[in-house]
């Protein structure tokens, strides 16, 4: 899969923009959505500048491909909900996107803009995957939408480090029916994907993809996200 840089992203969306129509169906414009989606992004001490850039363009670029948005379009009801998050130490989550309603191509446009033109906004810390489950979790709470599933997609590069234990939250996210998938960028830690598999991610159909470094990042989160859409079960 090609990688762009965020410059060239946004201005391949600011274009796309003005030739796809920007009005909705009515019967579009509601709360009900196929999944509510918190995308948990890693900006620890570990992540640096280039790492960070190359996690935002592969995102960006996720959400206007032809097969995530036919995966979008063919939910019964035909829209997820999207947050996405960045995250360090226990203390340190900040809403970079906060929630939007992606049905059509021209909201996933809007998306790819939005994630594009994110800067790094989190203070660099420690690695605390259980408190930004916690966050997670109020996020999912407090949605506007009305989902048939509730997700939580962390990505890291490293195990939790920081805050509550991760076991202790993830048993109690999954008792009130959340998925916590995970995301393991194996470039420092390379046994990552079997952390995350045993300790961090549960609930129904839970997985964790591997992205062998930061500049296998799109393929990843491509691979990711549509699995998650269409809510196909990993062996």
């Amino acid at each position: 899969m090609k990688v762009f840089s965020n410059r060239a992203l946004i201005g391949l969306i600011a274009l796309l923009l003005l030739i796809i129509p920007a009005s909705v169906p009515q019967a579009q414009q509601n709360n009900r959505v196929d999944l509510n989606l918190v995308l948990a992004i890693d900006c620890s001490y570990s992540v640096d500048e280039q790492e960070y850039a190359l996690q935002m363009a592969g995102m960006s670029a996720a959400f206007i491909h032809p097969a995530i948005l036919n995966a979008i379009k063919n939910g019964p009801y035909g829209a997820i909900g999207v947050t996405i998050v960045q995250w360090s130490h226990r203390d340190s989550q900040i809403i970079v996107v906060p929630w939007i309603r992606v049905a059509t191509p021209a909201d996933a446009l809007q998306l790819a803009g939005l994630i594009a033109r994110t800067t790094r906004r989190t203070s660099e810390g420690a690695t605390s995957i259980s408190g930004m489950l916690s966050f997670g979790q109020q996020l999912l709470n407090k949605a506007p939408y009305q989902a048939t599933r509730n997700v939580i997609d962390i990505v890291a590069d490293g195990e939790n480090n920081n805050g509550e234990r991760v076991e202790r939250v993830r048993d109690r996210l999954t008792a009130s029916g959340i998925t916590i998938n995970g995301l393991a960028i194996q470039n420092e830690v390379r046994y990552l994907y079997y952390y995350m598999r045993n300790r961090v991610i549960g609930g129904n159909f839970a997985f964790v993809e591997r992205a062998a470094s930061y500049r296998d990042f799109a393929r990843a989160i491509h691979r990711k996200l549509l699995r998650e859409i269409q809510n196909v079960p990993v062996s």
